[in-house]
């Protein structure tokens, strides 16, 4: 019999931790190498801008990470629209320099097929390359999925392969229509209806950090990335 893997929440002192985990998982893929085309640059260039969400997310959204934090999923409670990130323009123009431009046009072409009604958006999943890459996978979508359904809403993610879409699959997502990104990529956007709610948390650990609070009266009226 198998047993999930602990997936924790993630607090303010793991967001170096997340950061490495989104960088390390896109830098080698063709949507990475679209955004920041100079190889060198790569890395810095989607750290900064990984960063910005994944702060972003912790107060409108949700961070867990896999036990030994070997994998993450970035998620905002998209109860409604919500402002962007403080001085996102600055500060994204300030981390891509001349790649600016692509990451807009990124947001723009997500933000415009992105489901009007009330969901949780998983925005990020980062599994790094490495041993048990799947099973990391399966892990920590899961244990942070069984999180999301004892909220009651459904759930929502964009995919840009067919090992994704597959993933996401197994764990109950369906498929919408695929739209293409102006560098020739299809985006498949998936969809998991909500479940029945349960005991809030049940399956999710905690690290042993404090977290600081989150005011509840913004994390109800705030979203996130476009």
């Amino acid at each position: 019999m198998s047993y999930p893997m602990p997936v924790a929440r993630a607090r303010w002192c793991d967001v170096g931790r997340t950061v490495d985990l989104v960088t390390a998982s896109l830098a080698t893929t063709v949507l990475g190498a679209w955004l920041v085309p100079d190889e060198q640059r790569r890395p810095v260039v989607l750290a900064d801008v990984a960063r910005i969400w994944t702060e972003h997310a912790l107060l409108v959204g949700d961070v867990f990470l896999l036990r030994g934090g070997t994998a993450a999923t970035v998620w905002f409670h998209r109860y409604r629209p919500i402002p962007s990130p403080a001085r996102y323009e600055e500060r994204l123009a300030l981390a891509c320099g001349g790649d600016h431009e692509r990451f807009l046009l990124l947001e723009q072409a997500l933000a415009a097929h992105r489901p009007t009604e009330a969901h949780h958006h998983l925005a990020i999943l980062a599994v790094p390359p490495g041993p048990d890459r799947a099973a990391r996978a399966d892990g920590i979508l899961a244990g942070s999925q069984r999180w999301m359904d004892t909220l009651g809403l459904p759930t929502y993610a964009e995919t840009f392969s067919d090992g994704h879409r597959a993933l996401h699959g197994r764990h109950g997502y369906l498929e919408r229509d695929s739209f293409p990104l102006l560098n020739g990529m299809l985006v498949h956007p998936m969809w998991r209806p909500a479940s029945q709610p349960g005991r809030r948390g049940a399956n999710v650990a905690r690290w042993p950090s404090a977290r600081p609070p989150r005011p509840e009266q913004n994390r109800a009226r705030e979203w996130v990335p476009r």
